[in-house]
């Protein structure tokens, strides 16, 4: 049986990650955390692309974020990878897929779901809405082909509304 991999992410209401020049400061309004830590304990796998490993790196952290969980940013440059990190290519789910474990967590960002929601490979999506507009930045479903989703769940914490679905076909174009 394979694993689950899954995207557990926020957005404003229109559709970004985050803002212009990268800023998540519109989610600072959050008041506790949104049903992380539930989701996080049925973790043992993080995959990111570079450019969020590089956003978290310019980050003030006094730890990694992500401790006892085997963390694998996809890049198709040559890094040297570290106590924390591996890094490989994209090609780096198929193996995880195949390994015994529990969940592998998709961070971001946005063209790293792409390239994973085109091949099929996001089994369901967690995703928290902000009741905010941006207007521009990082969009989380860009150039993404039609994907039919199962609702699972709808949980509201605060003024955030979390929507669960399970990925139940892609359409492919052609």
């Amino acid at each position: 049986m394979s694993r689950s991999v899954s995207l557990f992410i926020a957005m404003s209401l229109d559709g970004y990650i985050a803002a212009e020049g990268e800023s998540l400061d519109w989610l600072e309004e959050v008041e506790g955390d949104n049903g992380f830590s539930d989701f996080y304990e049925t973790v043992d796998t993080v995959v990111m692309g570079r450019r969020t490993y590089d956003w978290v790196m310019k980050q003030d952290l006094e730890e990694w974020p992500y401790p006892g969980k085997a963390t694998y940013v996809v890049t198709s440059g040559d890094y040297e990878n570290t106590r924390n990190v591996t890094f490989a290519g994209p090609d780096v789910l198929d193996e995880l897929k195949k390994q015994d474990g529990k969940t592998i967590w998709i961070v971001g960002g946005g063209g790293l779901v792409r390239t994973y929601l085109n091949q099929g490979d996001i089994t369901d999506m967690i995703v928290t809405v902000a009741p905010v507009l941006l207007g521009e930045g990082v969009p989380l479903f860009d150039e993404i082909p039609q994907t039919d989703l199962i609702k699972r769940r709808v949980r509201e914490f605060g003024q955030f509304t979390e929507l669960k679905f399970e990925v139940k076909s892609l359409r492919k174009k052609g």
